[in-house]
């Protein structure tokens, strides 16, 4: 269902509702991760900082001489750019894709604080924004969190905003190409999480992990989606506390013990509230655990590492031998550059981490990465897309062979501005989407990068 709305209307509404009310307490807010409350003030310079005249929206720019417009980059070229005013959001962070298996048209998902923005970029020189699905909820004290995943042409998002739940979108209605900006409703509600941080989805078995929510520790929330538009709680994985990601995977990586199983590997921060004096108030790992039997999942492993500073997110190497893992907060608190954690994970009982490869040109804070062939594609905040060569991932070796910076002001730590998230597994092999918290959506081109990997 849906219906059309003047933009300019819908942006400002939401926007008020979210930002004009700083003493709305929600009733759950104690129980969130201490990251999440520590950066939500952080957020609100990136939301102001969104409407500068220097931000206004780029045509297509070719990398010339370590340049392309205002943007420093090596190696990538940029397509487009849809800026904030043209998506409706006053923030942007998540961002997904789909590409529709009848009609081959391909569609970037953008969320921001308003909602879940839906856009056409199967000419990606002309992208075409089609309306939002909005909020299910606006909560102004956690409005700055949204993630989105696919399943079985139905899109499915959570929020850190109170009363969010997960929403269901059935994307084939956007195969009716809309003369305006639409509103578009929801397909369906899974109402038995009130937030959560992130969400996973294994398109292999038909199952999403919201995580990161007020229910289950924090941890695994597994959820039925086999019939799309009818999510259905499935069970609960809590013994590991709060988990900031997963990926979970049917395996059929080198340990053949765990072949064919279900298995979650997640970018663990335990809270240890009222810690003793002296002892360390989170526990920062890896976690892995087979979650075949969603009412008795089985953990294998939990692996601490030195250098910590909180767990965020990380992905599997196509073969499923290792595991690259980023720390949200360690370039904050140790001072150290942009860190890439590599884990051998070729046994699943004992993992070892065999390298932290430093960036050396950037000191930014790395947010979320994701594999394709031999490159994983890293979205680091101020320091934009960063793609690495992880042939030599064995070695161990990391090599940077190119990047595009949306955040040209600096590469420095914090949380203010710069790239949340991105998207690299379209038709064409070189095409990435990457999204912006102050200024919107990016389609950029990589140069002689091409391999052909599973998401």
């Amino acid at each position: 269902m849906r219906k059309r709305a003047p933009l300019v209307v819908l942006l400002g509404i939401a926007t008020a509702l979210v930002l004009m009310a700083p003493g709305y307490a929600s009733k759950q807010a104690g129980k969130r991760s201490p990251a999440v409350v520590q950066q939500a003030g952080m957020m609100k310079a990136a939301a102001k900082g969104g409407k500068g005249k220097s931000k206004k929206p780029q045509t297509g720019a070719r990398c010339v001489r370590g340049t392309a417009g205002p943007y420093a980059c090596k190696n990538i070229d940029m397509l487009s750019q849809v800026g904030m005013a043209e998506l409706g959001l006053s923030f942007v962070n998540d961002t997904w894709g789909w590409i529709d298996p009848q009609t081959k048209r391909e569609y970037a998902l953008v969320g921001g604080i308003e909602g879940t923005v839906f856009v056409d970029i199967t000419d990606k020189k002309r992208p075409k924004v089609l309306g939002i699905l909005p909020a299910h909820t606006l909560d102004p004290q956690f409005p700055w969190w949204r993630d989105i995943k696919v399943y079985a042409n139905h899109a499915y998002v959570v929020s850190e905003q109170t009363g969010h739940g997960m929403q269901v979108f059935d994307l084939t209605e956007l195969r009716n190409d809309p003369a305006g900006y639409t509103i578009y409703s929801e397909t369906a509600h899974y109402d038995e999480i009130s937030w959560s941080h992130n969400l996973a989805i294994n398109e292999d078995t038909g199952f999403a992990y919201p995580i990161g929510s007020g229910t289950c520790a924090g941890g695994l929330h597994m959820v039925d989606i086999t019939t799309p538009d009818n999510p259905t709680f499935a069970g609960c994985f809590d013994e590991h506390g709060y988990i900031h990601d997963t990926q979970c995977v049917v395996y059929n990586g080198p340990d053949s013990d765990w072949a064919g199983r279900e298995i979650c590997f997640n970018s663990n921060a335990e809270v240890h509230h009222n810690p003793p004096p002296g002892s360390d108030p989170i526990t920062n790992a890896l976690s892995i655990v087979d979650v075949t039997d969603k009412a008795n999942p089985v953990v294998i492993s939990r692996t601490e590492y030195d250098g910590d500073g909180y767990s965020h997110q990380g992905w599997l190497t196509p073969n499923q031998a290792y595991f690259l893992h980023g720390d949200e907060l360690d370039e904050l608190e140790h001072g150290n550059n942009t860190i890439t954690r590599v884990w051998d994970v070729r046994d699943l009982d004992a993992p070892v981490m065999t390298l932290a490869w430093e960036n050396p040109k950037t000191a930014a804070i790395d947010h979320n990465m994701y594999t394709k062939g031999k490159y994983v594609y890293q979205s680091n905040y101020s320091a934009g897309l960063r793609v690495l060569d992880i042939s030599r991932v064995s070695a161990p070796a990391l090599r940077e062979v190119a990047y595009f910076d949306v955040s040209p002001e600096d590469d420095l730590p914090h949380f203010d501005r710069g790239t949340w998230s991105n998207y690299p597994y379209w038709k064409n092999k070189h095409v990435v989407t990457v999204s912006s918290m102050d200024r919107g959506l990016f389609v950029l081109k990589t140069r002689a990068l091409g391999s052909k990997g599973k998401k």
